[in-house]
């Protein structure tokens, strides 16, 4: 049985070692969540869904964490989150402006009230100037009626790509547990 506590207690839950820490961090996020009533969706791209992954390897997910985009390519984005097709054009999928689009497009989509957006390079190709591999827009939202306030960051994370992506999952999940007792970020 899992019990959220203080302490994650893993008691019964199946988890690898090298998935250890990202469901602690997750089971941490859905307990913050829980204890608000807040609820929780992902928009992901480099990341190819591991973010939604370690969430619902948590047992109860399901009662703060309702759905999850993968937007690997850029009409996916379009069509899925309404990014802008301007805003790929003009800026790129890596960047700050379609962070904050993929995270918009997910909480108006899904009612959730935070979401979270991460589209970068993970390697070990399609690096450019001002964008090296590893470059990673992170993007979390937070509904507030009919507004929907964000947050917007980069990083650059170092390594392969499995490296570039964990980071990048560790990464949204740590962000996440500064949530406030009101729901702000």
């Amino acid at each position: 049985m899992l019990i959220l506590s203080a302490h994650v207690d893993l008691r019964g839950a199946t988890v690898s070692n090298t998935d250890r820490e990202l469901f602690v961090l997750a089971a941490r996020v859905g307990q913050r969540l829980m204890k608000d009533g807040l609820k929780l969706t992902t928009a992901e791209s480099c990341t190819g869904g591991w973010i939604a992954k370690a969430l619902t390897d948590v047992p109860g997910s399901s009662q703060w964490f309702g759905e999850g985009f993968v937007t690997y390519s850029n009409d996916a984005k379009v069509r899925q989150l309404g990014v802008p097709r301007s805003a790929l054009r003009s800026h790129g999928a890596v960047s700050e402006v379609v962070a904050r689009a993929m995270a918009r497009g997910a909480v108006k989509r899904t009612g959730a009230t935070h979401a979270v957006a991460v589209t970068g390079i993970a390697g070990p190709d399609g690096g450019l100037p001002g964008k090296p591999v590893g470059t990673v827009w992170f993007c979390w939202a937070s509904s507030c009626g009919v507004r929907v306030r964000v947050q917007a960051e980069r990083k650059r994370f170092r390594g392969n790509r499995e490296a570039v992506r964990r980071k990048t999952v560790h990464w949204a999940l740590a962000r996440l547990l500064r949530l406030d007792s009101t729901g702000s970020l």
